[in-house]
């Protein structure tokens, strides 16, 4: 793939446990992004939020960064970092991206076995675009969570990779943002032919009752659950009633 544009695919998230659909969106990613016939995808991140984001239900960030590692032992690509998890507040998608991508232009991005970390890139430092899902481009919408200034840097600096959920008009999301529509040359559209629903609350709803989540998650991710005792009827009740930090943090700053 020489002449392509080294690139970088960071996920944010709860990752609340993360699950095999979590792990899919990153090959799905990849897949695009290469045939587009413009870049080299040459490393994966995976990056769970602090434990300030304070969302209901939401575990320890030591064992959402186990599960995640766990889950993602079979990987060349997708490594997972913990900078994002250990900060004391939760930090804006914004700055997270910042700091992956300094962190780039260091060469200090996950190595794959095709882009070993001491290969100097003829083309410069790689891209940074941020991986999501096609529910994050709603997340634009919500009034407060979001400062319109980070929303320019992340879309028209970074870049969005967004995967397609049914029942999730991609297309439409962004024909209805003058924001998202002025950066649309930006913004990576990828539909996924083979319907994955698997979803991380749904895994947790599912332990709870006592339900198997046996191909919903990896085997070690399952084990390492029921170790810790993970997603009980108590665990469920935690930052029950609290706001999420952003909605706070963003009427702090304003």
């Amino acid at each position: 793939m020489a002449g392509r544009i080294p690139l970088i695919l960071l996920a944010c998230g709860s990752f609340n446990p993360i699950t095999h659909q979590h792990m899919r969106l990153f090959e799905l990613a990849r897949d695009h992004m290469h045939q587009t016939g413009l870049y080299q995808v040459v490393g994966g991140i995976v990056s769970p939020v602090s434990d300030g984001y304070a969302k209901q239900g939401l575990v320890s960030s030591k064992h959402r960064l186990a599960m995640a590692r766990l889950g993602l032992q079979s990987s060349d690509w997708v490594a997972v970092d913990e900078w994002e998890s250990q900060q004391a507040d939760w930090t804006e998608t914004v700055v997270t991206m910042r700091y992956h991508y300094s962190r780039a232009a260091e060469k200090r991005w996950p190595s794959t076995k095709d882009t070993p970390l001491d290969q100097p890139s003829a083309s410069g430092p790689p891209q940074l675009k941020l991986l999501c899902g096609a529910d994050f481009l709603e997340t634009f919408k919500v009034p407060g969570l979001w400062r319109a200034e980070h929303i320019e840097e992340v879309v028209g600096h970074f870049g969005l990779v967004c995967v397609s959920r049914s029942g999730l008009q991609l297309e439409q999301a962004v024909h209805e943002s003058d924001l998202l529509y002025k950066h649309r040359h930006n913004i990576f559209l990828v539909h996924e032919w083979i319907r994955n629903e698997i979803s991380a609350t749904e895994v947790r709803r599912a332990l709870r009752r006592g339900l198997s989540v046996k191909y919903l998650v990896p085997d070690s991710v399952i084990r390492y659950i029921t170790e810790h005792n993970l997603y009980t009827q108590d665990s469920e009740l935690k930052n029950k009633g609290a706001k999420i930090r952003p909605l706070t943090k963003q009427t702090v700053l304003d």
